[in-house]
């Protein structure tokens, strides 16, 4: 599912007070160690959003320059588009990835603006850094933001999360997670020590 379906089945399902504190979680995107993750069911389809800071999953929101750093970039690309890895569901519900997009999006304080690197696909890019250095001013920062879609063979059997993501990317501390169905919207607040969340109910 696209951002804009996504956003636009939130519309749908929300109340307005719901898409008021929507409105603030994303103004509040570059909060070091907090990160939003989205989850749409339709029917055998699952769909992803994961938006959070550079520094909760490489340790740093700079542009990469030393090989260091642009192996870190390399390391989290390839780590994010495994989100079954990452985002545990339950084994019985038989779900697998169709399709992973890792982008990287640059906030331009200067600007006041987002510049997104996804229309140059950094999915597939070695030299998004090195395009982007004279278009960077010192005060921007990076976000990740992953679109993933799963495919269910059994989404009644999809009863709980278990998030390997803290484990994966330890500068991450807490991510909101929104999971919409045909019964609605739910929220949760998932920390470190959380573990899993349950979706029974939800489904």
């Amino acid at each position: 599912m696209s951002r804009f379906l996504l956003k636009t089945l939130t519309v749908a399902l929300l109340t307005s007070t719901a898409l008021a504190d929507d409105e603030t979680r994303q103004l509040e995107a570059h909060e070091h160690g907090h990160g939003t993750l989205n989850i749409a069911i339709e029917g055998k389809k699952v769909s992803m959003e994961l938006e959070a800071p550079g520094s909760d999953i490489v340790g740093f929101e700079h542009v990469a320059k030393s090989d260091a750093d642009k192996a870190a970039v390399v390391q989290a690309r390839a780590a994010l588009e495994q989100p079954l890895d990452l985002f545990v569901l339950t084994k019985e519900a038989e779900c697998t990835v169709t399709t992973a997009k890792v982008t990287i999006v640059i906030e331009d304080d200067h600007y006041g603006e987002d510049k997104e690197q996804a229309t140059h696909d950094q999915s597939h890019d070695d030299h998004e850094n090195e395009s982007h250095n004279d278009l960077k001013p010192q005060a921007a920062h990076n976000e990740y933001r992953g679109e993933f879609e799963l495919a269910c063979a059994r989404p009644k059997a999809l009863t709980s999360i278990t998030f390997a993501y803290f484990d994966k990317f330890p500068g991450a501390e807490e991510l909101e997670v929104n999971v919409i169905s045909e019964h609605g919207q739910t929220s949760y607040e998932v920390e470190h020590d959380s573990g899993t969340i349950s979706l029974k109910g939800v489904m």
